[in-house]
């Protein structure tokens, strides 16, 4: 198996000493070529300073002033290191102090200079311990001697020489292809790569789905060795599998199939029970995929590889091989191994009695459609049988009581465009969104409830846990968007010498909602919150408003879910359910009752250093694959707008500014795109479920294009000012705008402003034609020099 430097050191923690046979087994490697690159990567580190051998084992050496950071370029060639650990300083890397590293690599830089108020510090790359680019998006040139491949990438400032295979390259020239890098530049040597695959004449002649997969590396099959490991999964279970396991088969349980774009995969299934009016009883089912996947072996490191599902439009790049998928999905009729939930609630406050967390076996009685689920939920007669009516109805108002508990407590609700979100919790931003369906917006409850709780045990019990954390936003970010806002209508008040608080933002969100300017001011709120990360360190989560919180309902679609189902089994394996043997009475380390009784460390202290080493071996990994599926995703959503509008060039929209700089002012506009036929819509999310709206898309209006007068930026303002029309374009201001042009690749937009008679504003237009009195002027006591701006 493949392994990089950053992955051999992640298993150096703690000062320890490690075993060669320990980081073959984590590392993979088994065949001659394999174990043969881990020795020579061993003997390199060592005589580097960075790994010390003693006794045959091996230890990393931390040298002070070496800092690992993830490098970032721009196209004219300015390099940073950035750092993991929130809030430090970029490093600033010159060309000359590059070693050949390129952009996205994972890095040891050495300090040279220290930074100060205006200036960043300066380094130089070390070494490089992981690259980013494997393979790369190139146009295919020719040149004396063969042929080269210039990286569409403009951060990528090289070209590579091509090895020659079985392509006609000749045929190729000045096309795009996918290039697959068979050795990167050293000393004198160019990087070397080949052709895998010619996508097309130009970008725009590629399949949008080829040029993801290929710029972000997506693997779209699964290696040979992966698929033999996936088929010998047992296809029943075994007496041995359902040894000291609840059994809950002759509970009636149910699934509800909604879209997140595999429709054969069910994690989760439910059961309710009404035991009395103030107490139901809730089952939570979440297929036990880790009972399958055991750690450090072929599946285990390729789900780890591949850190979670991605999701691109209609094609899915699963996590785990279809086989896996299908053994441990829990479709009816088959006895399934899960993780159950039994949660005792209140279904009229939301509030959670008791809880306990069991390994069971179940077999699922009924699957819901989304169709059948949405009319159940909007009162509409159904032929769907009672018992499985009755309990989603149920669940309906188990859910809404659970909601009301949440935004109660200061949970973060956003009114936003609906967000494809597979995974049914908070999202990417760490708040829910307020225009879901009603079946999405009732699972979305009980997953959020599901992951509380188990992080609310785990950290009563002291066990080692990846947590989901999200950051309380930076004052100074909070007081400049409560500045915007009064340039909007909003006028609201935080005391700066005040930490935040989630119900600040909740009060926030509700003056936002009476104002004409919400969609901007949402936009501008959104842009405060930082982004949510795992760590090994527990933390708040913001959005939320918990104390700590995990994610632990998708163990088929994402790594840190079967994380924590290998850390609960450990606990019920190996947990220590008395202080010591002399004691008689026993605690029941399933129940929520425990977490009062507990003064003692619940798991043996090798085990517990065992488990956090194992989970902070992997951290950086999971995080930075995070990204990279994030931003693939993003990717596709972005070259499908720009390939609608290509197609709009010339058309004028109504818009509304939604962010100015110096250059010019973004404008959001609502594209309308032809609905999807009713055939379609079943197969995406059920028939006429949602109202079809349009496509919202972003555009840039560049000052240069703003030709009927000389406009100056007021950064304070958010603002562009014209010198003699006193004509101003302000954020949240409304506008006609024509899409003038489409970079495709970039998913760039590039619009020009239309008068009222629909024609682009040239010289001379505003001042003639605008009413000065309809326009609301600068206030002429404030400069317009920008220079005074920036200082203010």
């Amino acid at each position: 198996m493949e392994f990089s430097i950053a992955t051999l050191l992640a298993n150096f923690t703690d000062d320890k000493l490690v075993a060669r046979k320990v980081l073959e087994k984590k590392l993979g490697c088994e065949d001659e070529e394999s174990l043969e690159k881990l020795q020579i990567t061993l003997d390199v580190l060592e005589k580097i300073g960075l790994l010390v051998k003693e006794r045959g084992k091996y230890r990393r050496i931390t040298e002070e002033g070496l800092i690992e950071a993830k490098l970032r370029c721009s196209s004219k060639g300015f390099c940073f290191a950035i750092q993991d650990s929130e809030g430090s300083e970029d490093i600033y890397i010159r060309e000359s102090h590059l070693s050949n590293a390129w952009n996205g690599d994972r890095v040891l830089v050495k300090v040279l200079k220290e930074g100060s108020r205006r200036r960043s510090p300066e380094g130089e790359v070390k070494l490089i311990m992981e690259r980013s680019n494997h393979t790369l998006l190139a146009r295919i040139k020719q040149v004396d001697g063969g042929f080269r491949a210039v990286p569409l990438d403009d951060r990528l400032l090289f070209e590579l020489k091509l090895q020659l295979n079985s392509m006609k390259l000749e045929a190729a020239i000045d096309h795009l292809a996918h290039v697959e890098i068979l050795r990167y530049p050293l000393a004198q040597y160019p990087p070397l790569g080949r052709v895998v695959q010619i996508l097309g004449s130009d970008a725009e002649a590629a399949a949008d789905i080829d040029l993801v997969t290929c710029k972000h590396d997506l693997s779209r099959t699964f290696p040979d060795h992966v698929l033999d490991a996936a088929s010998k999964l047992p296809k029943r279970l075994l007496k041995a599998d359902l040894k000291n396991r609840l059994d809950l088969r002759d509970v009636f349980t149910f699934t509800i199939k909604t879209f997140n774009g595999d429709e054969s995969v069910f994690e989760n299934a439910f059961s309710v029970e009404k035991t009395s009016p103030d107490h139901w009883r809730l089952l939570f089912h979440i297929t036990d995929v880790s009972h399958y996947i055991q750690p450090d072996e072929a599946l285990d490191r390729e789900a780890l590889k591949r850190g979670k599902s991605v999701y691109l439009g209609e094609l899915l790049l699963p996590m785990l091989p279809p086989m896996v998928m299908e053994r441990c999905s829990l479709v009816p009729g088959s006895d399934r191994l899960s993780m159950t939930f039994i949660i005792t609630i209140n279904p009229q406050s939301g509030a959670v009695v008791e809880w306990e967390i069991h390994e069971s076996v179940i077999n699922v009685d009924y699957e819901l459609n989304q169709v059948e689920s949405h009319n159940i939920l909007s009162g509409e007669v159904t032929k769907v049988a009672a018992q499985a009516q009755e309990q989603l109805q149920d669940l309906q108002t188990l859910a809404a009581a659970i909601k009301q508990a949440r935004l109660n407590r200061g949970s973060l609700q956003l009114n936003l465009p609906p967000s494809h979100n597979p995974y049914y919790d908070e999202g990417a931003l760490g708040s829910v969104g307020v225009n879901d369906l009603p079946e999405r917006s009732l699972i979305t409850e009980l997953v959020i409830l599901i992951n509380q709780l188990m992080a609310d045990h785990l950290s009563a019990l002291g066990v080692p846990c990846l947590w989901r954390v999200q950051g309380t936003p930076d004052p100074e970010d909070v007081q400049e968007m409560l500045k915007l806002a009064v340039n909007l209508g909003v006028e609201l008040g935080l005391d700066p010498e005040l930490e935040i608080q989630p119900l600040d933002y909740q009060h926030l969100t509700a003056a936002f909602a009476d104002s004409p300017s919400e969609q901007v001011l949402t936009y501008l709120l959104q842009d405060t919150l930082k982004p949510s990360v795992y760590s090994t360190t527990k933390s708040s989560h913001f959005g939320l408003a918990l104390s700590q919180y995990v994610h632990v309902t998708a163990p088929l679609r994402r790594y840190p879910d079967i994380l924590l189902q290998r850390v609960y089994h450990n606990l019920l394996e190996y947990g220590r359910d008395r202080r010591n043997t002399r004691v008689k009475e026993r605690i029941n380390l399933r129940h929520s009752s425990c977490h009062e009784e507990i003064n003692w460390n619940v798991l043996p202290p090798e085990l517990q250093q065992e488990l956090q080493s194992d989970l902070t071996r992997v951290l950086v990994q999971i995080n930075d694959r995070e990204k990279e599926v994030q931003e693939a995703e993003a990717d596709l959503a972005g070259l499908q707008k720009a390939s609608l509008m290509k197609q709009r060039i010339g058309e004028i929209f109504p818009g509304v500014i939604t962010g100015v700089q110096s250059y010019g002012f973004f404008v959001e506009i609502e594209v309308p795109i032809e609905p999807p036929t009713e055939d379609s819509l079943v197969n995406f999310v059920g028939a006429n479920l949602i109202p079809f709206r349009g496509l919202r898309v972003e555009g840039l209006v560049h000052v240069s294009s703003l030709k009927d007068d000389w406009y100056e930026y007021r950064a304070r303002q958010q603002a562009l000012f014209g010198r003699k029309n006193r004509a101003s374009y302000r954020l949240g201001d409304s506008c006609m705008v024509q899409v003038k042009s489409v970079d495709y690749y970039r998913q760039q937009i590039d619009l020009v402003t239309v008068g009222a008679d629909g024609l682009p504003r040239s010289t001379g237009a505003n001042a003639t034609d605008d009413d000065p009195a309809d326009i609301d002027p600068p206030n002429q006591t404030e400069s317009f020099d920008p220079e005074i701006d920036d200082q203010e």
